[in-house]
């Protein structure tokens, strides 16, 4: 989630929906300039009883933070208190119940994402070895419930911690207990970003299949390889889901917009406070008309900030993010990107790949989406056979459009090599969330204790 940063411009106001779309409109680019934006968060707990530590204990998620500084991270304050740190690396930031995300920088190729990760992971392990904590590959926390669990000193945490239960039932579980991995990607014109949203939504339960990883849930199995999926079924419908409109004859930017303006509001920031929007109009807000601010007019920065308040299964901004996967170990936060670079980012790889699900019914993309949190790989894709098979086929144009790419390294090996760990996935049919489940029934004795030692990040 997001940090609030002013950013030159923000404070110019919104009166039309051009000014709206004009946001979209700047994320253009050509291809020459796309970049690779990788977020991926985990669990922060104590070594010695396996708790998720609060924001203001000793040795705490503070003290991570502040300890960030000795690798050059500036910090960020809100209130006073240390919530982020930017750096050369992108930013540092806290989830609900200190979730510990790295924000990676915009970057050319998926070596340089992999070798961002690698530092990040490098330097959570050395202060984590000093202050006792251990950092956790996982989709959804295995054993805390929500009341185990602290909450962090953000203005807009508390805002949506009062509303969620009030529009679904899993939307504090959502907050509190679960961990993703995201990529977020470029695209060249209007028609661009129609054709990989398309493509993206609809390969989206594809990819969820091949991360899962959050089989358990206060110690036991759940029903689910990624729960982490399912919640979102259960947290708002007003903001998540699968867009069925991104198929429709003529959807671009403005259907984007007008989506936009019908999610309801969370907040508005204003004089360095996170005031309670929640529930209210941005068409309100726009007019001056909002009650918690009146007369107050809504601002290109409100608007930004409204974006990052809906949680589709593809996300719209200044590019498109990704956010179908279940966290898991650097190898996995590697071919994350790779899946997606090398589907979207080679036209002869997007054209493959938009061959492969024009044809697919919204109902029968949403079945998939339904049935893969329960059943990822061995589920049925559109138009018959096993998402395993249709993982396949999506690896493969994915792999051809990593090569073509032609983004090697020191060494000349190609972008393709990170998809590796997806194919073992694919090829064998066992996703991260089963291997787990047959260590917990078989060698760990139904024991969830040894998580903490194998699932590490």
């Amino acid at each position: 989630m997001s940090n609030k940063q002013q950013v030159s411009g923000d404070a110019a106001p919104v009166a039309h929906k051009a000014d709206m779309i004009a946001l979209f409109e700047r994320g253009e680019k050509p291809a020459g300039d796309w970049r690779i934006g990788t977020e991926h968060e985990k669990f922060v707990f104590r070594k010695a009883d396996h708790r998720q530590p609060s924001w203001e204990e000793k040795g705490g998620i503070r003290d991570l933070l502040e300890a960030f500084g000795r690798y050059g991270w500036e910090p960020l304050l809100e209130s006073g208190r240390i919530i982020a740190a930017t750096g050369a690396d992108g930013s540092l930031s806290l989830e609900p119940a200190g979730q510990f995300e790295l924000s990676g920088a915009p970057l050319e190729t998926l070596h340089q994402t992999c070798d961002e990760t690698g530092r990040h992971r490098q330097q959570c392990l050395a202060i984590g070895e000093e202050l006792g904590l251990g950092f956790l590959g996982l989709g959804f926390n295995p054993t805390a419930t929500r009341a185990e669990l602290p909450w962090m000193p953000k203005g807009r945490y508390a805002i949506m911690r009062g509303h969620m239960p009030k529009v679904g039932g899993l939307g504090l579980d959502m907050m509190q207990r679960t961990c993703t991995v995201q990529v977020n990607l470029d695209y060249s014109s209007e028609a661009d970003m129609v054709k990989k949203f398309r493509v993206s939504l609809a390969l989206q339960p594809v990819a969820t299949a091949l991360f899962a990883n959050s089989p358990f849930t206060q110690g036991k199995p759940n029903g689910y390889l990624s729960y982490r999926s399912h919640i979102w079924t259960d947290t708002d419908p007003a903001r998540t889901g699968m867009l069925p409109f991104v198929f429709d004859e003529g959807f671009g930017y403005e259907r984007y917009c007008d989506y936009m303006l019908d999610v309801p509001m969370y907040f508005a920031y204003r004089d360095g406070r996170y005031v309670d929007a929640a529930g209210l109009s941005f068409r309100d807000f726009i007019d001056g008309r909002l009650p918690v601010l009146p007369g107050v007019q809504a601002t290109y920065g409100d608007w930004k900030d409204h974006l990052s308040t809906a949680f589709p299964e593809v996300r719209l901004k200044s590019f498109l993010e990704m956010r179908g996967a279940d966290s898991g170990p650097q190898s996995r936060i590697c071919a994350l990107p790779a899946l997606w670079v090398g589907l979207l980012y080679d036209q002869t790889a997007l054209d493959a790949a938009y061959a492969l699900v024009k044809g697919w019914s919204i109902e029968a993309q949403q079945k998939l989406r339904d049935d893969v949190p329960r059943l990822a790989l061995k589920a049925q894709a559109p138009g018959g056979g096993s998402v395993q098979a249709l993982a396949k086929e999506v690896l493969a144009i994915a792999a051809g459009g990593l090569d073509r790419r032609a983004r090697l390294n020191a060494a000349g090996d190609s972008e393709a090599g990170f998809l590796e760990p997806l194919w073992e996935i694919a090829e064998s049919g066992r996703t991260l969330a089963e291997h787990w489940l047959e260590r917990f029934h078989g060698p760990w004795g139904g024991k969830i204790d040894p998580i903490w030692d194998e699932a590490l990040f």
